[in-house]
């Protein structure tokens, strides 16, 4: 064989190569960019064991805990999802708990600072206690609210009480039930349970 018809074949040998791999690899960052936007939301944090501390001037006026956090930072609609449950800690002039809310899903509206509770939730003081499938905190106005059923206990005074609509300060210290209902009401039915 004459030497240039043996260059031409390892040259042409070559380029078959190289293009069969570059052809190959085109297909491989395919398939990952395929898989990536099936499974990768880059718009969405996740994290487990959260625990969220609110303060203002130093002081710590509540303590936020989830088990699990789903954060959407889409720009203009970013939320934050509770779906496993959550507890928040309201903390008095002393930075002293002076009332809880608990549910079992939450979901915080970040543009209005309003989260919305739902599930079996329960909103507390060492003498009161709220029970609804329903409340919203307003974070800015430091009120919770509902105008759901609602069922408050006063173990204190030995009171129960029905009715429809609820609002709160966050400490539980004033509170007003909207339109009072009397009578005999399924209380495990409004609230879930059976």
């Amino acid at each position: 064989m004459n030497k240039v018809y043996r260059s031409s074949i390892i040259l042409y040998t070559l380029l078959f190569c190289i293009s069969g791999i570059v052809l190959h690899s085109c297909k491989d960052i395919q398939e990952i960019d395929q898989f990536l936007e099936k499974n990768i939301d880059v718009f969405v944090e996740k994290g487990k064991g959260i625990k969220m501390i609110y303060s203002d001037s130093a002081k710590i006026k509540m303590i936020l805990t989830a088990p699990v956090l789903e954060r959407h930072i889409h720009p203009g609609r970013e939320k934050e999802i509770f779906d496993k449950g959550i507890l928040v800690t309201f903390m008095g002039e002393n930075s002293n708990p002076v009332s809880w809310l608990e549910a079992n899903t939450a979901i915080r509206e970040v543009s209005s600072g309003k989260i919305t509770t739902k599930g079996r939730v329960e909103f507390y003081d060492k003498d009161k206690k709220l029970e609804t499938p329903e409340l919203i905190w307003d974070e800015n106005r430091q009120i919770v609210y509902t105008d759901k059923i609602v069922r408050v206990t006063d173990p204190v005074q030995g009171d129960t009480t029905y009715g429809f609509g609820f609002q709160a300060n966050q400490n539980f210290t004033v509170f007003e039930i909207k339109k009072k209902v009397q009578g005999k009401i399924n209380s495990n039915e409004f609230l879930g349970e059976k």
